[in-house]
């Protein structure tokens, strides 16, 4: 059983950055949103000669690739979806003609199972699915965050639940980019005892690290 990680924020919380601190030579990148990585030199580190990076919307072929880096390609130790929110609208504008709801069951069911694809692979595995995050607020001021998705059904089903580790990335108010391993206000959850605090630094090879015995 493979392990999995999303990484939910808003728009320019870090989460692609926290990516950078990765192993380009044991990492394959998936570039959903096709603009390219968040620090500079990454073209360097993942690129099409180096077989570990591909642009690409489509989910059942991102789901398909899964499976065949964890069966063909040893040496890979950790994938990235970056974002899956990017191939679920994809999915949604291409299907705008198409009437009724079974558009959004089939979406549904791609997002559901690429997942679910994703955490029956090999043990040695991490697939990092990095997606946006959507803060709700009621009439009596609470808030809270959670996984953005794109559609009623799949929202009922919270996706959150096929991960054992949610992060939150944020920019906090004296500008450090941080995750929040728990919070009492979103979806975050992590390992008990695997982080020393409920607010790390967005490193993703700290956070890799400290996850190996879970």
């Amino acid at each position: 059983m493979s392990k999995l990680i999303c990484v939910m924020g808003e728009s320019g919380s870090g989460k692609t950055t926290a990516m950078r601190t990765l192993d380009p030579k044991i990492t394959y990148y998936v570039d959903c949103d096709g603009k390219g990585l968040a620090w500079k030199g990454w073209r360097k580190q993942y690129n099409a000669e180096a077989k570990n990076y591909i642009v690409s919307r489509d989910i059942p072929s991102i789901t398909n690739l899964i499976v065949n880096i964890s069966e063909k390609k040893s040496e890979t130790k950790t994938i990235v979806v970056d974002t899956l929110n990017t191939c679920m609208v994809d999915k949604e504008v291409k299907g705008m003609k198409e009437n009724g709801y079974g558009k959004w069951i089939d979406l549904t069911q791609f997002v559901w199972g690429c997942i679910e694809t994703a955490s029956k692979q090999r043990d040695d595995l991490t697939i990092i699915f990095v997606m946006h995050s959507e803060t709700i607020r009621d009439d009596f001021g609470y808030s809270f965050t959670r996984v953005k998705t794109n559609g009623r059904k799949l929202e009922k089903l919270v996706p959150e639940s096929l991960f054992g580790t949610v992060l939150l990335a944020k920019k906090t108010d004296d500008d450090r980019y941080v995750f929040e391993t728990q919070s009492k206000n979103s979806t975050a959850k992590s390992p008990m005892g695997a982080f020393d605090s409920f607010e790390i630094e967005n490193d993703m090879s700290v956070v890799l690290k400290a996850l190996e015995d879970f």
